[in-house]
C-alpha cells in the first residue's frame, strides 16, 4: 500500500462520526459550489429590504467626530502616521507584516506574493496548495493585503482629514476586488480566517463612514451582498476539525459581529447566536487554567485575547449578557499579559503570526501589551492600569478609555503560570530585571505554533531586553532556503541546551512535530533573597542513548543567576548551550566567557566547566514576521561522556566593573554534591547543590538540596539552604531538626528580628527568615 493512502487510512480510522461528517459535507460543497461557477450560477448572497434595527457598533455615527477629537487630543502621532500611511496606500504601496513600500503598482493585482513577484493561479480555491511556495509564494503576504485592514485606514483617514479621496480610492479597491475574487475562485477564499478577517474590516468601514454620502446606495448594497457571501462561507467551512485555534475563534468573533450588524441579510440571527456560542466555548477550551493560551506562543495568545475582547465589548454594547467564566477567563489572560509586561516589551515565545486585529501595523512585541488599555477600560480595574491610552481603546470606549489610562508603577516580583509553564524570576533593586522560563508543553495536538524551546529562558533588565527569543520570520520557504522555518523555531534558535546537533522534538512539516518532549517542572522557590526553579525535558530520549536535560537556575536577588545544565545519560554526545543576545549589543568571547556590552553596561556569562568552547557568531533575530535584524548568539560547547554538566553564571555589571572568579569548588565532593563558587575582591559565594542524602564539599556538610553562603573578608554573612535537616561549617552544627526545613535564611545585621534555634549561636547577629518552596 502506498504511504499517501496509508496515511490517509489512518487519518480516517482516527475520525470521529461527526468529523467524518463535517469534512464529507464541507468537501462535496466545495465542488458543488464550483460546479454552479462553471455553470453561470452565483452563490445565493441576497440581502432583505425589511429587518430589524441593526445591533450597536462600538460607537454610533454621532459619537465618530467625539473621537476623532480625543484622538487629535490625546495620540495626534495616531493621526499623522494613519494620513502618512493611507497617502502610501494611495498610491497602491503597502506595508505587510514586516514588509515595508511593496509596490503594487497601478492595478492592484489581489493574487500576488509581491515580497517574491509569485502569483497564484485563478482556480478553485480548494485546489490552490497555499503551503507550497513555489505555486504561491508566501501566502500569508497574500493574505495580508486582501485582509482589507489597509481599508479601515483610509476611512480613518478620510475622517482625520475631511478629505475624500481616501473614501473614493478605497470603493476602487473594493470594486476592484469584487471583479477579480469571483467566488469560489483564488487563494483568497482559501482560508475562512482570512474571510473572517476581511468582513471584519468592511463592517469598520461601515460603521466608520455611516455617514459618508458617497458610500450609501449601490456601494452598501454591494458591501452587504459580500458580508452575506462571506458568512454563508464561513458558516460552511468553519475550522471545526481543520484548525481548532484562533482560526475558529475568529471566525466565530466574525459570525457574531455579521450577524449582530447586519439584520438584512437572512440567517444574520443564526449567525450571531452561533458565532457567540463558539467564542464563548472556545474560550473554554483553548485557554488553560492559569490564563496561558493553548498555542504555547505570546503572539497568538494576544491574538486570541483580542478576538475574546472584541466579543465582549460588542456583546456588552448590544446588552447581551455573557457567563462569569468567560470573564474570568480574559481576566487570567490580561494578567498573563500584565505579568510579562512589567518590565519593557514582553517577551515573546512561540511563533510570531505577524498580523493584528485592530492595526496590522501594531505587530511588533512592544505592542503585545496592548489589550491591557481595554482590559483596564472593560473591567474598571486598577490592576491593567499601567499603560498608556490606545488607539484601539479610544475607538472603542471613547472617553472613558482616556480617564481608566494610568501610566503607574506596578510592583515586579517572582510568578509562576504552572498549567502554562511560564516561570517568571523577578526583583527589583538598583535595576528591575525579570527572567521567563519556558517550561510548559510544546503547544497542543502536533504544537503547530510552539517551538524547540523547552528549559529556554530570556532576559531583560531596566525594561530593556538582553537575552532575546529570536522570533519565528517565515511559515514557508523558497527552495534557496529550504531551512529557514525550522532555524527559527528549531532548538539552536533559543537559550537552551542541543544535544547532538538534534532538536528536541522533531520537525515535520512548517505546522506539526512529532517525538515531542515532556517538561517536568521539580522545584520553583520563591523567597526573600533569592527564587530558585529546577526542570527538566526528555526531548531526547529518542536517541539511541537517551538523555536527559535538567536546568536549575538560581537567582540571588539583585545579582546575578546561576544557570546549571545537567545532560544525563550514558555515552558520548554533543552538547550546546546557546545564548542569543538582543540586537545592538557587541558580544565577545575569551576563555570561558561571553560578554555583551551597550553603552555603560554588560552581561558577562562565565563558565565553571572546564574542556568548554566559549564562541560568539552572528545570528539573526526577528522582530516581526519577514523581517531580519542581525544579533550575537553565545554558544558554550563540547563533546564527553555523559552525564555531564554545565554552569553559566549570567552576571549584568557596569562596563568598568571587574569580572570576578567562577569555578567548580576544588575539594573533592562526596557523591551526588556539586558546588560552585564565585570570587569578586573579598567576597565569596558558594552555591551547592545536593540531592537530599548527607554530603561534605568544603567546609560544608549537610544534607540541603540547596546550600548558599556568602563569605565577606572570611566571615559569613550570608547563609540561605532548603529541605535540610542540619548544617555543619567548619565542622561546627549551624543547624538541626527533626524534620527537614523547607527554606531557611539567615542574613548577618539584618535589621528585622526572628526566632532563632535553641542554643545556635551562630543566628544570634541575624535575621533568621523562613522561606516556603511553591513545589
Amino acid at each position: 500500500m502506498h504511504l499517501p493512502v496509508r496515511k490517509a487510512l489512518n487519518k480516517l480510522s482516527r475520525m470521529s462520526f461527526d468529523e467524518f461528517r463535517t469534512r464529507l459535507s464541507q468537501e462535496l460543497g466545495k465542488r458543488a459550489e464550483y460546479a454552479l461557477h462553471q455553470i453561470g450560477l452565483r452563490a445565493p448572497s441576497g440581502i432583505s429590504p425589511h429587518s430589524s434595527e441593526p445591533g450597536r457598533f462600538f460607537f454610533s455615527p454621532d459619537e465618530i467626530p467625539g473621537r476623532v477629537a480625543l484622538l487629535k487630543e490625546h495620540l495626534p502621532s495616531a493621526i499623522t502616521e494613519t494620513v502618512t500611511e493611507a497617502d502610501e496606500i494611495m498610491a497602491h504601496r503597502f506595508r505587510l507584516l514586516g514588509y515595508r513600500d511593496l509596490d503594487y503598482g497601478s492595478e492592484i493585482d489581489w493574487h500576488l506574493d509581491a515580497v517574491h513577484r509569485k502569483r497564484t493561479p485563478l482556480k478553485p480555491w480548494y485546489k490552490i496548495h497555499f503551503l507550497d511556495f513555489d505555486e504561491v509564494g508566501d501566502h500569508k503576504v497574500t493574505w495580508e493585503l486582501n485582509r482589507h485592514q489597509h481599508l479601515v485606514t483610509l476611512a480613518k483617514a478620510s475622517l482625520f482629514t475631511g478629505d475624500d479621496k481616501y473614501v473614493e480610492e478605497l470603493t476602487r479597491q473594493f470594486h476592484s476586488w469584487r471583479t477579480a475574487n469571483p467566488y469560489p475562485m483564488g487563494i483568497n477564499w482559501g482560508s475562512s480566517l482570512e474571510v473572517a478577517f476581511r468582513s471584519l474590516s468592511w463592517l469598520w468601514v461601515r460603521s466608520l463612514l455611516a455617514k459618508n454620502p458617497n458610500l450609501n446606495g449601490q456601494f452598501d448594497r454591494d458591501m452587504l451582498q459580500s458580508l452575506a457571501l462571506n458568512g454563508r462561507y464561513i458558516e460552511r467551512y468553519l475550522s471545526t476539525y481543520f484548525s481548532p485555534n484562533t482560526h475558529l475563534i475568529g471566525e466565530g468573533v466574525a459570525l457574531f459581529f455579521i450577524g449582530m450588524l447586519c439584520p438584512q441579510i437572512p440567517g444574520a440571527r443564526r449567525w450571531q447566536r452561533k458565532g457567540l456560542k463558539i467564542v464563548l466555548a472556545e474560550a473554554q477550551r483553548q485557554v488553560r487554567t492559569d490564563g496561558v493560551y493553548f498555542e504555547q506562543s505570546l503572539y497568538y495568545h494576544v491574538y486570541a485575547l483580542d478576538f475574546f475582547l472584541y466579543t465582549r465589548v460588542l456583546a456588552a454594547c448590544n446588552r447581551i449578557e455573557v457567563s462569569e467564566s468567560f470573564d474570568s477567563v480574559l481576566k487570567k489572560m490580561l494578567e498573563v499579559v500584565r505579568v510579562l509586561s512589567l518590565n519593557g516589551p514582553p517577551p515573546g515565545f512561540g511563533d510570531d503570526d505577524g498580523g493584528r486585529l485592530f492595526n496590522p501595523r501594531r505587530n511588533r512585541v512592544k505592542h503585545l501589551s496592548d489589550p491591557l488599555a481595554i482590559g483596564a477600560t472593560l473591567f474598571g480595574s486598577e490592576q491593567f492600569r499601567f499603560t498608556n491610552v490606545t488607539e484601539e481603546a479610544i475607538w472603542l470606549f471613547g472617553k472613558s478609555a482616556v480617564v481608566a489610562a494610568a501610566d503607574q508603577q506596578q510592583l515586579i516580583s517572582s510568578t509562576a503560570f504552572e498549567d502554562g509553564g511560564l516561570y517568571i524570576i523577578a526583583s527589583r533593586g538598583q535595576r528591575a530585571t525579570q527572567m521567563l522560563i519556558d517550561a510548559g508543553p510544546h503547544g497542543i495536538g502536533q504544537s503547530g505554533h510552539g517551538h524547540g524551546d523547552a528549559l529556554s529562558l530570556q532576559l531583560s533588565m531596566d525594561g530593556r531586553q538582553w537575552l532575546v527569543d529570536p522570533g519565528s520570520h517565515v511559515y514557508v520557504s523558497s527552495q534557496n532556503r529550504p531551512n529557514e522555518r525550522n532555524q527559527f523555531r528549531g532548538t539552536a534558535a533559543h537559550n537552551t541546551v542541543r544535544i547532538d546537533q538534534l532538536d528536541q522534538a522533531v520537525p515535520e512539516g512548517p505546522f506539526s512535530w512529532s517525538s515531542l518532549p515532556e517538561v517536568r517542572v521539580e522545584e520553583w522557590i520563591t523567597s526573600f533573597e533569592f527564587t530558585f526553579f529546577s526542570g527538566s525535558h526528555n526531548g531526547y530520549r529518542r536517541l539511541p542513548d537517551p538523555v536527559l536535560h535538567r536546568r536549575m537556575i538560581f537567582y540571588l536577588h539583585g545579582e546575578y543567576w546561576l544557570v546549571r545544565d545537567l545532560a544525563l545519560g550514558n555515552k558520548d554526545h554533543e552538547i550546546e548551550v546557546f545564548w542569543h543576545f538582543a540586537p545592538g549589543f557587541c558580544a565577545s568571547s575569551t576563555e570561558n566567557c561571553l560578554t555583551a556590552t551597550s553603552e555603560e553596561e554588560k552581561l558577562v556569562l562565565l563558565s565553571a566547566s572546564s574542556g568548554w568552547s566559549a564562541t560568539v557568531k552572528e545570528g539573526s533575530v526577528s522582530p516581526v514576521y519577514g523581517e531580519q535584524q542581525p544579533a550575537s548568539v553565545g554558544v558554550f560547547k563540547t563533546r564527553l561522556p555523559l552525564p555531564a554538566e554545565h554552569a553559566t553564571l549570567v552576571l549584568p555589571l557596569h562596563s568598568a566593573d571587574a569580572i570576578g572568579r567562577f569555578q567548580k569548588m576544588g575539594t573533592t565532593p562526596s557523591q551526588g554534591v556539586t558546588g560552585y563558587i564565585y570570587t569578586e575582591g573579598e567576597v565569596d559565594d558558594s552555591i551547592i547543590f545536593g540531592d537530599g542524602q548527607p554530603w561534605s564539599i568544603g567546609a560544608f556538610r549537610s544534607d540541603a538540596t540547596l546550600l548558599f553562603s556568602r563569605r565577606e573578608a572570611g566571615e559569613i554573612s550570608s547563609l540561605i539552604f532548603c529541605s535540610a535537616r542540619f548544617v555543619e561549617f567548619d565542622g561546627r552544627l549551624v543547624f538541626a531538626a527533626p524534620q527537614a526545613a523547607a527554606c531557611i535564611e539567615w542574613i548577618l545585621g539584618a535589621p528585622t528580628p526572628a526566632a532563632k534555634p535553641q542554643s545556635l549561636e551562630f543566628f544570634d547577629e541575624g535575621a533568621l527568615r523562613h522561606g516556603t518552596p511553591v513545589r
